[in-house]
């Protein structure tokens, strides 16, 4: 189980983009943060048998981190923290309305050491296995697709895999950070 959180004092289109984000991950309980510190996040993610944490944290009003924690002794980051330059909900998008129940990692075909390193990591995280597109729509309803955009910035998009719709949301990423303070 992974307990989804905002920073502090998130804004509305932040409460959006996580609520999208746990209609689109399988095993995601979405928590309102409030006033809880980082030991509160964890005690509730204890309490609701989580073992791994995301925050989405705001910047410019928005989205702007993503830090991911697994819960052992205490809060451990867990790397890659992804910094965000742009999202688009659900409801910015045509067919962005389904709640997913299984889901598969899946990369764009195209030799890419960054696209398989991220997707093998937020693979652990969140307990999906990485298939190509092929085998994916064979077994699963849903996939987390990792490409790059025209600016060959990181992508992250969810869709439908027997149609090949984007339900959202989509993350474009501007930087991935590998050393996480521990």
């Amino acid at each position: 189980m992974i307990l989804l959180t905002t920073s502090r004092r998130p804004t509305g289109r932040i409460r959006t983009f996580c609520r999208d984000l746990s209609n689109s991950i399988p095993d995601v309980v979405r928590v309102n943060r409030g006033k809880m510190s980082l030991d509160g996040v964890a005690e509730k993610a204890i309490e609701v048998e989580a073992d791994h944490i995301i925050v989405v944290d705001r910047w410019h009003g928005g989205p702007g981190k993503i830090n991911l924690f697994q819960l052992s002794t205490g809060l451990k980051p867990v790397p890659p923290i992804m910094l965000l330059s742009r999202i688009h909900l659900r409801r910015e998008l045509k067919e962005g309305t389904r709640r997913v129940h299984s889901s598969v990692i899946t990369v764009e075909p195209e030799d890419s050491p960054e696209l398989e390193r991220i997707a093998g990591h937020l693979s652990k995280f969140f307990g999906l296995p990485v298939l190509s597109l092929d085998e994916a729509a064979e077994s699963y309803r849903a996939s987390m697709h990792f490409s790059f955009d025209s600016s060959r910035h990181l992508q992250i998009t969810f869709m439908i895999l027997q149609q090949m719709v984007e339900i959202g949301p989509r993350l474009t990423l501007s930087r991935l950070i590998w050393e996480v303070p521990s």
